[in-house]
């Protein structure tokens, strides 16, 4: 019973964490609008892959995560780049033919390695993962026992691929029913990348972000177990 507990809690935080609009929900939506369904999942899949392995890393590796500021500032700028040329090819998308594809997207890479590379360079969920495992580690729900960390962490990728998988079958259905004004999403989609882009952007101008993030949890963490 304990594990199911958090095999649910990891499920429904991470279903829950990817509603909101963001690069990686947003750009499987893309995916499956402009190419396939099963692009998209395949992007997901290798999206959550790589969102779990920061999971069990945080868990059992914050000593070492918390040393990489430096790094973690680098990729808040390398994401905050790939968000911007995303925004950027959308909107160039939009102002061609009705079919016309993101230059970002445009391209022969396996969307499996895509979706590991953009969720790879994409901090900002470490220390979401952080404060939620920091939580249920307070409320005894998640115990620093292996078996506990495998069933969060399992919960935690399929909550990640059912959030996904409303973009993917939602933005399909919408682009039937506008098929002869995909343009539309084009441009809905470049601005969804252009406002996370600003808010990225404001977010490391302020230290805001990942690297500042990742220190305070730290403590919170240490209190807490």
């Amino acid at each position: 019973m304990p594990l199911a507990k958090v095999f649910f809690w990891g499920m429904i935080v991470s279903f829950l964490g990817t509603l909101p609009l963001g690069t990686l929900n947003v750009a499987a939506m893309q995916i499956s609008v402009q190419e396939s369904i099963a692009d998209a999942i395949y992007f997901s899949i290798g999206s959550l892959l790589t969102e779990m392995a920061y999971v069990r890393i945080s868990l059992v590796g914050i000593n070492w995560v918390r040393k990489q500021k430096i790094l973690f500032k680098w990729m808040e700028w390398i994401a905050l780049a790939i968000v911007v040329a995303l925004a950027v090819g959308s909107f160039i998308a939009a102002k061609q033919d009705n079919h016309a594809k993101n230059v970002m997207l445009d391209n022969n890479m396996n969307r499996f390695l895509l979706g590991l590379m953009l969720s790879a360079i994409s901090p900002m969920q470490v220390p979401f993962w952080f404060g939620w495992s920091t939580v249920l580690f307070q409320k005894n729900i998640l115990q620093p026992k292996n078996s506990f960390y495998n069933f969060y962490i399992v919960g935690i990728g399929l909550g990640t691929l059912f959030g996904n998988c409303v973009f993917i079958f939602g933005g399909k259905l919408i682009a039937q029913n506008l098929d002869t004004n995909q343009n539309i999403i084009n441009w809905a989609i470049g601005g969804i990348f252009a406002i996370t882009a600003l808010i990225m952007f404001i977010k490391i101008l302020l230290d805001k972000g990942a690297a500042k993030k990742i220190g305070e949890m730290e403590k919170a963490k240490r209190s807490a177990i």
